[in-house]
């Protein structure tokens, strides 16, 4: 399957430099590109992506606000945010937002293109190193669980729980399931009932609320 791919950053240079990485990609076709996030939500809408490149600081709307508005839509896209700085305050916003990673604007070509593949499978979080702690580090800011978060915990199971750290901690379906010695496909059914329990997209936003619970303290 191709996977496809809008492109949405102010900067045209930008735009123009991650099409034609991107276009280079047998598996991989932009089909569209937008200057902001007003833009960007519009495009999502006509040409049903599924993958948006989506800039954090862009005119008109926002990458935070777009992304918001692409989620509430109930699209399919997934939105991988670009960014300059690994430790940014608007990632964790984004995050929140329901964007499903985040990739810094200087990665090679392979990166953007593995990034793009692994959001598109729904295996976010991605680059778990760098990710975890700026998702760490911006958590810090709620003193106390968001109490609607903190009671949902409640609908969860005790092996459903540990499953949700271990995700907000980066580990993959393969890597959980060793650490608790049962099978992947064990793992994958946990993975999924946890997030139509606590009604989030994907690994990234089941980590987010993690750290929101408090399931995983920051530090």
């Amino acid at each position: 399957m191709t996977i496809r791919v809008v492109v949405a950053d102010d900067q045209m240079m930008v735009r123009e430099g991650f099409s034609v990485l991107l276009g280079a990609m047998p598996d991989i076709e932009v089909v569209g590109e937008a200057v902001d996030g007003r833009e960007a939500v519009a495009r999502v809408a006509e040409l049903r992506p599924d993958v948006v490149l989506m800039d954090i600081r862009m005119p008109e709307m926002n990458g935070i606000d777009a992304t918001r508005e692409i989620v509430a839509s109930d699209a399919d896209a997934k939105v991988l945010v670009l960014t300059t700085f690994d430790l940014d305050e608007y990632v964790y916003q984004a995050l929140r937002a329901g964007a499903s990673g985040f990739l810094l604007k200087d990665a090679s070509a392979r990166q953007l293109a593995d990034a793009v593949k692994v959001v598109a499978a729904g295996e976010a979080l991605l680059a778990p190193s760098v990710t975890r702690r700026l998702i760490t580090e911006f958590a810090k800011l709620a003193d106390t669980p968001r109490a609607p978060t903190a009671a949902r915990v409640g609908d969860l199971t005790e092996r459903e729980t540990e499953v949700l750290v271990l995700i907000a901690q980066g580990l993959s379906n393969g890597e959980i399931a060793g650490h608790l010695v049962v099978a992947e496909s064990t793992i994958k059914t946990h993975v999924s009932r946890i997030l139509v329990k606590l009604g989030l997209r994907d690994r990234t936003q089941a980590a987010v609320f993690a750290y929101e619970a408090r399931l995983v303290t920051p530090g």
